[in-house]
């Protein structure tokens, strides 16, 4: 294989008729060319096969292409997908990506972000909940958060409201005689965070159609063998307490609502028919589950989209020579997505077990 020589500066200079300055003017600061200089460099790059020296280019320029990623964990498959949807943005905006796991440690978290600084990130997306968005807006670099408090920083969420009240009347137009949302959140009315607007949704839809319901909220912690044995306690509470009448039961998340619907299956060998169960995200597992699982989805490759296009646009308004910073923080809510699988759909069910 014979390997070509790297094109130089002083290469493109030459074919150009520019000057050396001109030429890097052109990497570095492309705005104080003229359109048609910029495009005979352009075409003298594409004459010449230039293949670019990144690590030359970010020692001149400052610009590392680099965006951080802050995740609480990757046990939620809501997080694990949503950070795969993440990275295939870079094919798009070609921004590469540097990715702690912060599993709720705070000062742990504040580490990473000034590690992440010291890699000169041109912009940071934040999925964790411990520092607040205050702080954050602090860092003066651009900066977007998903699913989390925002006060004070660009924002992509769910329409977490709209969830919950389409998880409730799913469960609702099924008969089910009460319908149960069980949730790990640990402060029910903090309404700075977006998830607890699933609450207030299926709470406001019970009490305007007088549906019975109740609310089962208990502190689990993030891993497996917590969230089992807890889910194990609720479901044999529900069984002792209400025997066969027909339960609708809403989760917060798709993660648990699969671990909710394996003890059914193992308590009972199926998912009997006075059970009705609905999570929320649509993330891989409510689709591979072994009764697939109804699903409020979050639309997860457009809320890693929109957050990764929102950051781009600050990222490009700050390498302008006169930015423009935003006045106020730019919030975009997503839609919900009702999926209707076998947990909800009885006939289906029924059919998957042939």
């Amino acid at each position: 294989m014979k390997w070509e020589k790297s094109v130089t500066f002083g290469d493109i200079a030459k074919h150009t008729n520019f000057s050396k300055t001109t030429i890097s003017r052109y990497f570095n600061d492309p705005d104080s060319l003229t359109v048609e200089n910029q495009q005979i460099i352009a075409q003298a790059l594409a004459d010449l096969n230039y293949k670019e020296n990144k690590v030359a280019r970010i020692l001149a320029s400052g610009r590392t292409e680099f965006v951080g990623v802050i995740v609480p964990n990757l046990f939620f498959h809501f997080y694990s997908e949503m950070l795969n949807q993440i990275l295939a943005t870079y094919e798009e905006f070609g921004y590469k990506f540097l990715v702690f796991i912060s599993n709720g440690q705070e000062e742990a978290e504040r580490r990473y972000i000034q590690e992440l600084m010291a890699y000169k990130i041109e912009g940071l997306i934040v999925l964790t909940h411990t520092i607040p968005s205050r702080e954050l807006a602090e860092l003066s670099i651009p900066l977007v958060t998903i699913e989390r408090e925002d006060r004070h920083v660009c924002s992509v969420n769910t329409d977490n409201y709209q969830g919950g009240r389409l998880a409730a009347e799913l469960l609702a137009s099924h008969g089910c005689e009460i319908l149960f949302h069980i949730n790990y959140l640990t402060a029910p009315d903090a309404k700075d965070v977006p998830a607890h607007g699933r609450i207030h949704g299926f709470v406001d839809y019970c009490k305007k159609q007088g549906q019975k319901y109740e609310l089962l909220f208990k502190e689990m912690e993030d891993t497996h063998e917590s969230f089992q044995r807890s889910m194990a306690d609720i479901l044999e509470n529900l069984t002792a307490a209400y025997g066969q009448r027909k339960k609708g039961i809403f989760i917060s998340n798709d993660t648990q609502a699969n671990i909710f619907l394996n003890l059914l299956v193992r308590k009972y060998g199926r998912m009997p028919d006075d059970f009705l169960l609905v999570g929320f995200d649509n993330s891989p597992i409510s689709r591979e589950a072994v009764i697939p699982i109804s699903t409020v989805g979050q639309q997860i490759d457009k809320i890693a989209y929109e957050a990764v296009s929102l950051l781009v646009e600050q990222m490009n308004e700050q390498k302008k020579r006169r930015p423009v910073p935003l006045t106020e923080p730019i919030h975009k809510i997503i839609t919900p997505v009702l999926l209707k699988r076998e947990t909800t759909e009885i006939g289906l069910r029924a059919q998957s077990f042939r």
